[in-house]
């Protein structure tokens, strides 16, 4: 990965390591199908309004369009939902621990669907680092009732699962259709929006809720604008430069960011375990590439 990818791999965290503020005050106002399509509808048209600005021309046939939608189905409107229905049961400590398998899924799938994202042992040993890191900053108390509630854990490591090929087909599809990284992210979403359309409309029914407050819409626009549209563009750039495999370790830093951000915004306490288990996922990010192995061999003089 080059210095780029890291940069934007590390902004990409940022916009989502802050969603989870976002959606805490969101959720108090809003059923979570809800604030799923206004977060993808609110994203689709800034994008929207973004290409016709920029005269970016985007597909007007529906071979070109069809992709798109299982995409957007298995990246974005099914985890979402997944996750959104898990965290009734979980707690949002042990969802975020299983939500950072999704760097396992997406290694064993690259593996096996792609021809240059193949398993390597840097590659394993940084997955398992960052993974360990998760655990130790959260909190082992987060996985004391791992094996409870059984469905609700199977669906945050089944929206983990669907992260995993979304990375792989993202790739794929981005590639085949020549699209650029901003007409795909526009496609995607808007396609999104409209799988969740119907859902939301049938089990909320938001023509019934009460009007939400102005704290739940200007969290609902930051997540639509910033940790959606913005969010996306930079995921679709870093999946053709930097691979579905490297790109999963956002993951592992968004736990790191939400930690950081409530420690500069809301004066919250580091606590020696953060910092632990950011030291852990540091070395995860660095084994990625092997460059930390081949550093290490250098020092202590062994044959490359």
């Amino acid at each position: 990965m080059a210095a780029g990818d890291w940069w934007m791999l590390i902004t990409l965290a940022l916009l989502w390591g802050g969603s989870f503020f976002f959606i805490d005050v969101a959720v108090r106002s809003l059923p979570p199908l809800t604030l799923v399509l206004l977060r993808l509808g609110g994203a689709a048209l800034t994008l929207h309004i973004v290409v016709r600005l920029l005269g970016i021309p985007l597909p007007h046939t529906w071979r070109q369009w069809r992709p798109f939608f299982p995409l957007s189905l298995i990246m974005c409107a099914l985890p979402f939902g997944l996750i959104s229905w898990g965290q009734i049961w979980i707690s949002s400590g042990l969802a975020s621990i299983l939500n950072a398998t999704t760097p396992l899924f997406t290694l064993v799938i690259a593996h096996y669907l792609t021809v240059d994202e193949k398993l390597s042992p840097p590659r394993v040993v940084a997955v398992l680092l960052g993974l360990s890191g998760i655990v130790v900053m959260i909190g082992t108390d987060a996985l004391r009732n791992l094996g409870g509630q059984v469905p609700a854990q199977l669906a945050v490591l089944g929206a983990a699962m669907s992260y995993g090929f979304a990375g792989v087909a993202g790739r794929g599809v981005q590639r085949a259709g020549g699209f650029s990284h901003l007409a795909t992210a526009t496609m995607t979403l808007t396609c999104a929006a409209l799988l969740v359309l119907p859902a939301a409309l049938l089990v909320d029914q938001p023509w019934q809720l009460p009007m939400p407050g102005p704290a739940a819409w200007g969290s609902v626009l930051a997540l639509a604008v910033m940790s959606t549209a913005v969010a996306y563009i930079l995921y679709f750039r870093l999946l053709s430069s930097a691979g579905a495999v490297n790109l999963t370790l956002v993951t592992f830093l968004v736990p790191v960011t939400s930690i950081a951000l409530g420690t500069l915004v809301l004066h919250e306490r580091l606590s020696a375990n953060h910092m632990f288990g950011m030291t852990l996922i540091a070395t995860g990010l660095l084994a990625i590439d092997g460059r930390l192995l081949k550093w290490l061999r250098a020092r202590a003089g062994t044959p490359q």
